[in-house]
């Protein structure tokens, strides 16, 4: 993700301007990229929001943010997947941070009876594309004070998920730019482990505790 020095940085789309886009958005404009918000009410009603973000932002379409953007950042409720534009995200790397929440979403019986994953859903949206989910076990007020330079003991992880060896590595990459260690939990299929109500969902920790959490949720499914 990172650029030359003296080269533009890279342009990050934003489909989902809430809590969880907002506070990354802030995270990237303070480093130097471009980003592109975009919400379901339109580009007018985020003009408070660009205006604090300042030069390095702008107000757009979901289309805007899925075709300019060179990396995607999907943060929307699970419902409105349907509404994401696929074309434009063809062949681009798309971070997301759902979670399924029946009493907002409505129930979906293929994550009730747990015969797929909320990121394998987005996926299969969004087939062009390479998906990997992060960012959806943290509190979202947490992702701008949690940050810590490399290096710094006991430094807080997130949990990853994807099936693209290589999209992966450009989210670890900026992950460790927004402040945060990687914890590589496996393919989309494994995304469950860090999802609502299972130990890594929710608590600051470290990598180790990280691997330790993901691993526990595998150990009750085994059990």
């Amino acid at each position: 993700m990172a650029a030359p020095s003296g080269a533009p940085r890279s342009t990050i789309g934003f489909i989902g301007s809430g809590n969880i886009g907002s506070h990354l958005a802030r995270l990237a404009v303070e480093r130097g990229y471009r980003v592109i918000m975009s919400n379901s009410r339109g580009p007018e009603t985020l003009q408070d929001l660009v205006a604090e973000l300042g030069d390095g932002a702008r107000a757009g379409t979901a289309e805007d943010a899925a075709t300019q953007g060179d990396v995607v950042v999907v943060t929307i409720p699970l419902k409105d997947i349907g509404a994401v534009p696929a074309q434009p995200l063809a062949g681009k790397l798309v971070i997301d941070t759902c979670n399924y929440y029946p009493e907002r979403d409505g129930h979906i019986a293929e994550l009730d009876d747990e015969s797929t994953t909320t990121s394998e859903l987005v996926q299969r949206h969004l087939p062009g594309s390479s998906v990997v989910k992060v960012f959806n076990n943290i509190h979202f007020a947490q992702l701008t004070t949690d940050g810590t330079p490399a290096g710094t003991p006991d430094r807080r992880a997130l949990p990853i998920a994807g099936d693209d060896s290589d999209a992966k590595q450009a989210v670890a990459e900026l992950l460790d730019e927004f402040g945060f260690d990687t914890v590589d939990a496996g393919p989309l299929a494994e995304g469950w482990r860090f999802q609502r109500d299972t130990a890594a969902y929710g608590p600051r920790l470290a990598a180790d505790a990280m691997r330790e959490a993901l691993e526990q949720a595998r150990r009750y499914a085994d059990m």
